[in-house]
């Protein structure tokens, strides 16, 4: 007898999803709006022209806090990633990647430095093994799953002029500032490319809280649908799809996010897990490179098509890919061998028996507009 599917989470805010006539769909978990009616297409460029508001309140947040000092829990927390933490300011948040023995990414996450303690916003469907594994590996170091608050993302230009009206102070903030505003905790950041912010806001100040952004000009419900298109468009990786525990830094193309002090000849080389591959791989180059895919003609290359050379060698395959409203095209990223990641370089990709053109482009497909 099959094992019973376990009971999907709810939402503090799902009331409120319904209400606005939200979709809900199972996703990592819980049960989310993938849209509200205007639809996927429309919901993606309204973001882009003015303000879209999503919940992401099934992101796990965390706070760890130091038994012996900041320094020690800095360094306890750099332990696990070739990311630069004891250099990271106070208020200021940075990207970082969970690495495991063979230099395969276990999750990928923001954390900011507030202080007396750091506070983690880690994917959703890895949070417990995330929260487990920061305990195993940091004994020294409380480790505080925040069960209590929800997390919202304001995305788009019109963002910074719909915060500000309602939380007065968070236009003079920069991209990845991060701010303690009385119980509301922001940061200029955000997964769509466009300026945002995320504000983490206690559970019972939630809905009175996203309906004053929503009674703002040009502020609209966003669900997990354009929220793909958006970050795909983006260049930005899907956990469990872009990058996962086979999946180095390296060669997802995130070589941006290691810092000079944890690599080679650095001030702090090393000393992660799975360091002798990222670093020979960062002197080497990796077999194999995330790159970004413009197929030809109007038909997506979607998740899990073969890619071959012309010549009809193997040398790839798509990690996300689908329709760009943006940039009104199908667009993809995929993993493919570096001798054939070159910009321009021209591949098939394999789409229902048939072999349609595709050629290795820039990323992102679309500029951002972070506020620096």
């Amino acid at each position: 007898m099959a094992d019973p599917e376990p009971e999907l989470l709810h939402l503090g805010l799902e009331a409120l999803h319904v209400a606005l006539g939200g979709k809900m769909v199972p996703f990592a978990g819980y049960l989310m709006p993938v849209q509200y009616p205007d639809g996927v297409l429309k919901e993606h460029l309204h973001t882009r022209a003015a303000a879209g508001l999503f919940d992401v309140s099934h992101m796990g947040q965390v706070i760890l806090r130091p038994k012996a000092g900041m320094a020690a829990l800095k360094l306890a927390f750099e332990a696990l990633m070739p990311v630069d933490v004891l250099g990271l300011a106070e208020g200021r948040q940075r990207y970082g990647l969970f690495t495991n023995d063979a230099g395969g990414i276990l999750d990928d996450l923001m954390f900011t430095n507030r202080g007396e303690h750091l506070y983690v916003v880690v994917n959703a469907a890895c949070k417990a093994a995330d929260i487990a594994h920061m305990t195993a590996m940091m004994p020294g170091v409380s480790v505080e799953p925040v069960a209590d608050r929800a997390l919202l993302a304001l995305q788009g230009p019109g963002a910074e002029a719909a915060l500000e009206a309602v939380l007065p102070g968070v236009a003079a903030m920069r991209f990845m500032d991060h701010r303690v505003i009385g119980d509301i905790w922001v940061s200029r950041s955000g997964y769509t490319g466009e300026d945002g912010f995320e504000i983490s806001v206690s559970e019972v100040q939630a809905e009175g809280f996203a309906r004053k952004l929503l009674a703002q000009p040009g502020v609209a419900p966003i669900g997990l649908g354009a929220r793909d298109s958006l970050r795909l468009e983006a260049g930005l990786c899907l956990y469990g799809h872009d990058i996962d525990t086979t999946t180095s830094p390296v060669e997802a193309n995130l070589t941006w996010a290691l810092q000079k002090a944890r690599r080679a000849g650095g001030a702090r080389e090393g000393g992660f897990p799975g360091a002798a591959r990222i670093l020979r791989e960062l002197a080497q180059g990796p077999e194999r490179l995330r790159v970004g895919l413009c197929p030809e003609g109007r038909a997506p290359m979607r998740e899990g098509v073969d890619l071959f050379a012309r010549d009809g060698t193997p040398v790839g395959r798509v990690s996300s890919g689908g329709f760009g409203p943006s940039v009104n095209a199908p667009i993809a990223m995929g993993y493919v061998a570096r001798s054939h990641a070159t910009l321009g370089t021209e591949l098939m990709g394999e789409v229902r028996g048939k072999r349609l053109p595709v050629t290795v482009c820039e990323l992102p497909f679309h500029p951002t507009s972070y506020q620096r």
